[in-house]
């Protein structure tokens, strides 16, 4: 494997809310065979973000994008993100990390929620 993909959310207290991150973890391992996809959490669920970097490495990734499993830019991923990234980067040096833009700025995220929604107000879901 030479590239993985993060996706990164931010984590929870009850076990279940990781659920979701993982179902499309697994839908897109199913269309993406050569990438290795996995999650990773910011906070309150492993692996951290950090955690997953290195084990992609471990596993010979050389290029990794991280997805942020968010709904719009905040706090975290104006400030904390891009702290954790810096660390991620000294650490390994040389190895090409992305960030993705988050879900809510994606317009086909957007269509596709639109879409949706739109589709269960036609049957009074």
């Amino acid at each position: 494997m030479t590239a993985a993909l993060i996706l990164f959310a931010h984590g929870a207290r009850d076990p279940t809310w990781r659920e979701p991150v993982d179902a499309l973890a697994r839908r897109l391992r199913a269309t993406m065979p050569r990438v290795e996809v996995v999650a990773a959490f910011l906070e309150l669920m492993s692996p951290t973000l950090g955690e997953a970097v290195a084990a992609a490495v471990a596993e010979g990734a050389t290029r990794i994008a991280v997805a942020p499993v968010f709904w719009a830019q905040g706090g975290h991923l104006k400030r904390d993100v891009p702290a954790l990234l810096a660390e991620v980067c000294t650490s390994h040096p040389g190895l090409r990390i992305d960030l993705w833009p988050v879900l809510g700025e994606r317009d086909a995220v957007l269509d596709a929620i639109a879409a949706d929604y739109r589709d269960l107000w036609a049957v009074g879901g």
